[in-house]
């Protein structure tokens, strides 16, 4: 199977922009990785010990704030409970948690992967984004990480703030280049409606970049991190060749995989590989701390169509696209007319190529989801 993510739900303060489970208290840390083994001691001898795990993945949250010890205890229980086979096991971590004795005590404990949530290193951008580190504290961790033993490691940062000029933005990207990153993933600012961004937008305190100034910040990050030899092989994720993400390219090609801990999601194709099951695990630590975790939430049953839609919207996403004879022979699917005419326009606008496979090209993927949401809805 594609893996095992790891959702660890602390974090220092809450970031303005992010919408995923997380608690700010911090007192049930031991109480949370003991919880945590039992939920993965419960797997034992299940449909999910039959596959190989080919990759692991932390994250949160702030991962970084667990102990490299605590972190050892939960990939020992992994690896005596599931068969592995492990290409990639991954850490986000935060600037603020970083120093050298951690990350030894992390590539010690089995970690191979660092992904460090950076952001930026304008102090400005760091207060709008309410991130717990100063830009100080991110360049001494990219001293620190650059000089460890981690040969692979990526680093985050967000595009299209409100207000962010392609000078501050090409400062950043500058400063993240010094230190030789294998990877980096660049997001555009995404506003959901409960985060703190999203409350001040709907009060009208707040007003999203528009468009073109984005579509002019998604240029600016494949041109600087194309010519430093980082290609972009995701519509946020650039990559030297060899040092894409395993556990993030296997969600967009539909493998298998199970979430562990509150706030996380699995997907797992049926027997019958005709339908899958999606769940995820209740958002409530303390729920979670009572045993929660024994039953399935809200599992979700999703069908070829459902499968085909979303593997369609997944692999659009990619550089690569998706093959045609794939969605046939897997999911029983093939563009009607009208979508085969859409596709035909996108390439002659210079925004898609079709044939047997069909992908975005750049000018398409600065558009992708509003070219997706255009695809589905003919079906």
């Amino acid at each position: 199977m594609s893996g095992l993510y790891i959702h660890i739900p602390f974090c220092k303060q809450a970031c303005s922009y992010c919408d995923f489970y997380f608690v700010t208290r911090q007192q049930h840390k031991q109480d949370f990785v003991d919880e945590l083994i039992r939920e993965i001691y419960s797997k034992k001898e299940t449909e999910f010990t039959e596959e190989a795990v080919q990759s692991i993945y932390f994250g949160g949250g702030t991962p970084s704030l667990l102990t490299a010890e605590q972190v050892n205890a939960i990939l020992d229980a992994i690896r005596d409970v599931f068969d592995t086979d492990l290409k990639e096991i991954t850490l986000e971590m935060n600037p603020d948690d970083v120093s050298r004795e951690y990350l030894a005590g992390l590539k010690s404990a089995g970690i191979n992967r660092a992904s460090m949530g950076v952001q930026s290193f304008n102090p400005e951008l760091l207060k709008f984004m309410n991130r717990a580190h100063t830009s100080q504290e991110a360049l001494k961790c990219l001293e620190i990480l650059e000089a460890s033993a981690f040969r692979v490691f990526t680093v985050d940062v967000i595009y299209g703030n409100p207000g962010q000029s392609l000078d501050v933005l090409e400062q950043d990207l500058d400063t993240i280049l010094q230190f030789n990153p294998p990877h980096i993933s660049a997001y555009s600012l995404t506003i959901e409606p409960q985060t703190r961004l999203g409350k001040q937008v709907e009060l009208g305190r707040l007003t999203p970049p528009k468009d073109d100034t984005v579509s002019d910040h998604f240029d600016l990050v494949v041109d600087k991190l194309a010519a430093a030899g980082i290609q972009q092989y995701e519509v946020s994720n650039y990559a030297k060749p060899g040092s894409e993400a395993v556990h993030n390219s296997n969600y967009w090609s539909h493998e298998n995989y199970l979430g562990l801990g509150p706030g996380a999601h699995s997907f797992w194709w049926n027997d019958d590989r005709k339908s899958a099951t999606r769940w995820t695990n209740r958002s409530n630590l303390n729920a979670y701390l009572n045993g929660d975790w024994k039953e399935k939430s809200d599992p979700e049953q999703l069908n070829l169509p459902d499968l085909a839609e979303e593997r369609l919207m997944l692999g659009l996403r990619t550089k690569k696209g998706l093959s045609k004879e794939e969605l046939k022979k897997n999911y029983w699917f093939e563009f009607n007319e009208r979508q085969l005419n859409y596709l035909q326009k996108l390439e002659e606008n210079g925004k898609a190529k079709t044939g047997a496979r069909i992908h975005l090209t750049r000018e398409g993927l600065k558009i992708t989801d509003s070219i997706l949401l255009d695809l589905v809805t003919m079906t």
